[in-house]
């Protein structure tokens, strides 16, 4: 699994952050960005995927 954040929709709401606090953060532009370069450790995809669901404006992209 890999994952990105659209930063066009990110409106740093930071609920990935409190979701995921391994995978994401929030920069100094309020934008959430992926702290994992390349494929998420396993160990995280669920913590990733409850943070893609409770990003409010979906800016969160999981690829399989």
């Amino acid at each position: 699994m890999k994952v990105r954040v659209d930063e066009d929709k990110c409106c740093g709401f930071a609920a990935c952050l409190s979701a995921a606090p391994e995978v994401f953060e929030i920069d100094r532009d309020q934008i959430a960005v992926v702290l994992i370069d390349g494929e998420i450790p396993e160990h995280l995809h669920a913590c990733t995927r409850d943070a893609a669901d409770a990003c409010p404006t979906d800016a969160i992209i999981i690829e399989e």
